[in-house]
């Protein structure tokens, strides 16, 4: 028999406890309730239970969670109810305790408090991962639904009853009204549309470039460079823009005229080209950039080019009497016409109004390299550059192309010593004229309050690009027609500027020289056509 633990006061209180006989359940043997001899049976089977393995294992644990709770008091008052243990009053449970104000788990050391369960320092719910929406697009940015469907509704309109596909001439509408831009992109648009030169732009094909290909959310410079641009070039060239040329010449009503002299539409279309690359590739080397395309006015000008039937009005870059005085003037000094001009010729511009010194830097090639191949000699892209900054001297083109002459040293800064040396041989010049002489110094200060520069000690060429009255300092140093002229103050020219504001001195230059060339065509008396004294009725010895 398994000896009791020492200490079984839980048991004891449990056989004092009043005991419930009728729920036993006895059998017939066993004695009635009540009966003394009950209570010897009851005693053995509390006896055996006890020596049971289960039950002494069962007092063992119940002893040791007494022990854990405080002690043998505190167990029997465990067993006991909780109404028995308040004296009989009804007292109602606790709430339960928030989790918050639980007991910090025993495994964290009092030096170091559980943060993230502080009542004082709440947990911040981890913020939710933010989406950046895509905002770089390769082939730029989709345009929206309603956009794209009425896009294609204009589509199915402009190709409707063409099951094979629109030629050429018929796509010029879809050039114009869907495409928006002018109608001489009809030529290089459709042959890019069209590859296998099929001589049809279908409707599906149009859709692949112009929709599908996000062409048409793009804006009207960078879709012109794409259209423009050889597949594997970032820049454009010069042969880029013939398609374009072409297409005007064959369709503007104001170049119909030249259609019987197709060598003079050539020079025409070189011309214009020439102008553009002038004006917008400051960059140089002939490849005209995105960017640059963006800062100039080439797409406005071929858009009033589109509208406006008189093309003389449009005098950026597309004026034919432009052209006209360009190609005179080159031809005039062409004595030999082989399509070149030596130093020679050049020195007979404008009446010999340039300074020996200046035309030596000019063929010297600094300002800009010659694109012809005979050495010594100027070509005709060359003379375009040269005539459209000597005429008109306050354009930025046409300011870098004079500030390089004037550096000698090509530091980028223009000294007091490169000034006198420039102004010398216009000395020379006023004295062989009878005309009173200025000296350098009298001079020197004009000049410095004409620029207004950063630093009085040398010139920059941002100096340059903040003056209004460039082109008077070019020509104090050498052209001295103009210097004389502006001196003189003619008033021809003031109240030329005063009625046209807007003019340039290249569209004024431009408007005296047609009007002098046609009169000499037409066989009249020009020696006043010009407008310009000096230019025109001064002999020079030179």
């Amino acid at each position: 028999m398994v000896e009791a633990p020492a200490d079984l006061s839980a048991a004891a209180q449990v056989s004092a406890l009043p005991l419930q006989v009728d729920l036993l359940q006895l059998p017939p043997e066993v004695p009635a309730p009540g009966a003394p001899a009950l209570r010897g049976v009851l005693d053995r089977l509390f006896a055996h239970w006890l020596s049971l393995p289960d039950t002494a294992a069962l007092v063992a644990g119940l002893v040791q969670k007494a022990k854990a709770s405080g002690g043998g008091a505190a167990v029997g008052n465990s067993m006991l109810p909780s109404m028995m243990l308040q004296g009989g009053a009804a007292v109602p449970p606790l709430s339960p305790r928030s989790p918050r104000l639980s007991r910090k788990p025993s495994g964290l050391s009092a030096g170091q408090p559980n943060r993230s369960a502080s009542p004082l320092r709440p947990t911040a719910a981890r913020p939710a991962k933010e989406v950046i929406p895509q905002f770089y697009f390769q082939d730029g940015r989709p345009p929206p639904y309603e956009v794209k469907k009425q896009c294609i509704s204009t589509v199915d309109q402009l190709f409707a009853g063409h099951s094979n596909g629109l030629r050429a001439q018929e796509f010029r509408m879809v050039t114009r009204e869907l495409c928006k831009l002018p109608t001489f992109f009809t030529t290089v648009l459709f042959d890019k549309i069209d590859k296998e030169s099929t001589g049809f732009v279908t409707r599906e094909a149009f859709i692949d470039f112009w929709v599908n290909s996000n062409l048409m959310s793009l804006d009207s410079a960078t879709q012109v460079f794409t259209i423009l641009k050889q597949q594997n070039r970032n820049y454009l060239v010069k042969e880029d823009f013939k398609p374009v040329l072409r297409d005007l010449l064959d369709n503007h009503p104001g170049l119909e005229f030249l259609k019987s002299t197709p060598e003079f539409q050539e020079r025409y279309a070189e011309t214009v080209v020439y102008r553009i690359f002038y004006c917008l590739n400051r960059i140089g080397g002939g490849h005209l950039t995105l960017r640059e395309l963006k800062r100039g006015n080439l797409l406005s000008a071929l858009r009033h080019a589109d509208d406006e039937e008189d093309i003389n009005k449009v005098l950026r870059y597309f004026s034919y009497e432009h052209f006209y005085v360009i190609y005179c003037k080159f031809w005039e000094l062409d004595t030999d016409h082989d399509f070149l001009i030596d130093k020679e010729n050049l020195i007979k511009y404008g009446n010999h109004a340039l300074t020996y010194r200046i035309v030596d830097r000019i063929f010297s090639e600094v300002p800009r390299k010659f694109t012809s191949k005979a050495e010594g000699k100027m070509g005709y892209e060359d003379f375009v550059h040269f005539i459209l900054s000597e005429e008109d001297k306050s354009t930025g083109p046409s300011q870098e192309y004079w500030f390089k002459c004037l550096d000698l040293d090509g530091n980028g800064i223009l000294t007091y010593n490169e000034l006198q040396f420039f102004f010398e041989e216009q000395l020379h010049r006023m004295e062989c004229m009878a005309q009173e002489p200025v000296l350098f110094e009298d001079i020197l200060c004009q000049l410095i309050d004409m620029i207004g520069p950063e630093n009085e000690s040398y010139l920059t060429l941002k100096d340059f690009r903040r003056c209004k009255l460039s082109g008077h300092f070019f020509n104090i140093l050498f052209n001295l027609n103009k210097f004389m002229a502006f001196e003189a103050r003619d008033p021809f020219l003031i109240r030329q500027m005063r009625e046209e504001p807007s003019l340039t001195d290249w569209d004024r230059f431009a408007r005296r020289e047609y009007v002098r060339l046609a009169m000499e065509e037409d066989g009249e008396d020009a020696s006043n056509a010009s407008g310009d004294v000096w230019d025109e009725s001064l002999e020079s010895p030179f």
